[in-house]
């Protein structure tokens, strides 16, 4: 069994209690790196500003931007960047797993969850985001 790094378990506890159960559960069985959960101002801004892009949306729009954090940064470990058919497999799995759980999540590599991932137009393959489902005040 894996287990985090301090540094993975403190971005972890910036993010929602959802994602939190989820990459506990994630990491009993395949090791990864949390790479960043919230955000700050600064942080969104350079994302924002950077070349290559690395975030779409600036300060305060982002889900790193909220606390806790709507949204995760994950990547299998050992990271390898040009290994990109291991971060799918890694992404499928967590989707996989997020399911098995009744939890809604949107992956970076397919935004609009149509498991169709030629379509997007900005990768961000280590993204993950819970679903908040909103709950009807209507009586």
């Amino acid at each position: 069994m894996f287990a985090f790094s301090e540094a993975s378990k403190m971005q972890l506890a910036t993010c929602h209690p959802d994602l939190q159960r989820l990459f506990n559960e994630v990491i009993k069985y395949w090791d990864c790196k949390i790479l960043e959960g919230h955000r700050g101002e600064k942080a969104q801004h350079d994302a924002f500003t950077s070349v290559p892009q690395r975030s779409k949306v600036d300060w305060p729009h982002g889900k790193h931007n909220k606390l806790p954090s709507l949204a995760v940064d994950v990547a299998p470990c050992p990271i390898d960047w040009n290994d990109i058919h291991r971060i799918y497999c890694f992404a499928g799995f967590v989707l996989g797993v997020a399911a098995m759980m009744g939890k809604k999540v949107r992956w970076g590599g397919d935004w609009d969850s149509d498991t169709e991932v030629n379509d997007n137009k900005f990768n961000d393959l280590v993204h993950f985001e819970i679903i908040i489902e909103e709950r009807s005040t209507d009586v």
